[in-house]
């Protein structure tokens, strides 16, 4: 397609997991800035620099002692779990952390190298008020950031998160007297809780695993995906692993975001020792992706669609992912006879519109799989343990899984605009013009055509529209890319650049 010639820092715009963060996460990486950014989900920054500019001890503090402040207030319980990924800042981010929480009071229960959503099943199993996660997922090794969790283990809503960024603004804490001070205990067992939860559930086949004798690579990006996923692996029965890139020392050897681009060792390892798949897992093991046997991707957005048809063939019900998730997973709703529904972007969004609607699963399109079977939260490994279940069941190769699912292509841009431009009422005129469209405005504006759709959603740092389409063809949804922004140039009375 004819692009826009934005500006240089926006051309590897690819994932969309965190849209408000991710362009300023690469206008930081390759500008070298030092960033900051205060969010209802916690805090993400680059470390060094000054207070207030990046994430420094200061404002790592600050923060922390504002929820912990929260979870106090809210359920009376002075307890928090903390866990974090591989990350080379992780430790003095953990000491920094910990050191707070004692200072307000507050117990830590922490788990050490762990995963989100070890840390997620193990707040309600501690009977803690809420829990930390230290990591910045699928940032690069400059980044760290404090994910939030109520005392349900699940991320904290956009009222709660406002109101802890307003605490933080005012210093509206006070410090404990030494009479008074939080306690700190240890716990390594939570690897093992987390697998035998995995184990125990009733769609997990581990004789049928066993029996297919996978031989599987393994990329763990030199995060506790290292540690995680292996030992997930052989409890499941798995014998052969190839791992790579599995030493849990934080130094990343690639993009830790398990895209294709980033991949390619990983997919030479499946070619060279003819394993029948390749498993890829970001830095806090949240996000999940495979390699057919073939060397080339199953699809981030398929890894979804794939252990949602098991479930629904198993247990018939609601499904739902974002409003920029594939419609594939409609698709296969809608073929097992149940119903698909979609929320806004963002893990929250997608986890109170399945409780709303009482899915079966969920999740996002970035490889996120919920299964609230397990706990509402995504997590690699169970999406692990049912992707292999699902695979071996079917005895095929898993090219020939992919193949059974319908096909859809994405197409990823974003127009910037002026700052001084009314984006909202830019959006309104496009929804006037597609009236008679079927068309969502729960997040930004998505309009559904027979064959394809488009998403159009504002940042909220940034003057820009991020678009994205999906078709049956790369050139369709490109085609249908092309088509908005020149609308919406039109609008605002603009030529291409």
């Amino acid at each position: 397609m004819g692009e826009f010639n934005y500006p240089e820092q926006y051309s590897y715009f690819y994932r969309f997991e965190d849209s408000n963060i991710k362009v300023v996460d690469h206008l930081a990486i390759k500008n070298n800035d030092m960033t900051l950014i205060k969010s209802i989900s916690g805090i993400r920054g680059t470390i060094g620099g000054r207070p207030g500019k990046a994430l420094t001890p200061v404002d790592i503090v600050k923060f922390t002692a504002a929820f912990g402040r929260f979870i106090q207030n809210k359920t009376g319980i002075n307890k928090m779990v903390l866990g974090r990924d591989a990350r080379i800042s992780g430790d003095m981010v953990r000491n920094l952390v910990v050191g707070t929480l004692q200072s307000i009071g507050m117990d830590v229960v922490d788990l050490g190298l762990s995963t989100t959503p070890t840390v997620e099943i193990a707040v309600p199993g501690e009977q803690a008020g809420g829990g930390i996660i230290l990591t910045a997922s699928h940032n690069p090794a400059q980044w760290n950031a404090l994910k939030l969790l109520n005392d349900k283990g699940e991320f904290i809503s956009d009222s709660e998160g406002r109101q802890v960024l307003d605490i933080a603004e005012n210093l509206d804490f006070d410090f404990s007297d030494v009479d008074a001070l939080g306690r700190v205990t240890f716990t390594d067992s939570y690897l093992q809780k987390h697998i035998d939860q995995i184990l125990a559930l009733p769609l997990v086949d581990t004789e049928a695993i066993r029996k297919a004798n996978f031989k599987i690579a393994l990329d763990a990006v030199n995060s506790t995906g290292g540690i995680f996923v292996p030992a997930l692996l052989e409890a499941l029965g798995v014998q052969t692993i190839y791992k790579i890139h599995c030493e849990p020392d934080g130094h990343f050897p690639h993009n830790p975001e398990p895209l294709a681009e980033n991949l390619t060792d990983l997919s030479a390892l499946v070619i060279a020792q003819q394993a029948d798949l390749g498993i890829a897992v970001d830095p806090d093991v949240d996000r999940l992706c495979f390699v057919m046997e073939n060397g080339e991707m199953f699809g981030e957005e398929y890894t979804l669609v794939a252990v949602s048809d098991y479930v629904l063939r198993h247990t018939p019900g609601n499904t739902v992912s974002n409003l920029s998730s594939t419609r594939a997973l409609r698709d296969v709703t809608v073929a097992s006879g149940s119903q698909y529904h979609a929320a806004a972007v963002g893990e929250v969004n997608v986890v109170t519109k399945m409780k709303e609607v009482n899915a079966v699963i969920g999740g996002e399109g970035n490889g996120g799989v919920i299964y609230p079977d397990s706990h509402y939260g995504r997590d690699a490994l169970v999406g692990i343990a049912l992707f292999l279940t699902h695979l071996a069941g079917s005895g095929k190769r898993i090219s020939e899984l992919r193949t059974g699912y319908p096909s859809y292509f994405m197409s990823k841009n974003k127009i910037t605009l002026t700052p001084a431009l009314d984006i909202d009422g830019l959006l309104k005129t496009m929804e006037q013009r597609y009236d008679q469209v079927p068309h969502s405005t729960i997040d930004g504006l998505k309009i559904d055509f027979e064959h394809g759709w488009v998403h159009l959603r504002k940042s909220n740092t940034e003057p820009i529209i991020r678009i994205y389409s999906e078709a049956p063809t790369p050139e369709q949804a490109s085609e249908i890319a092309l088509n908005i922004m020149e609308e919406i140039n039109d609008i605002i009375g603009r030529q291409p650049d």
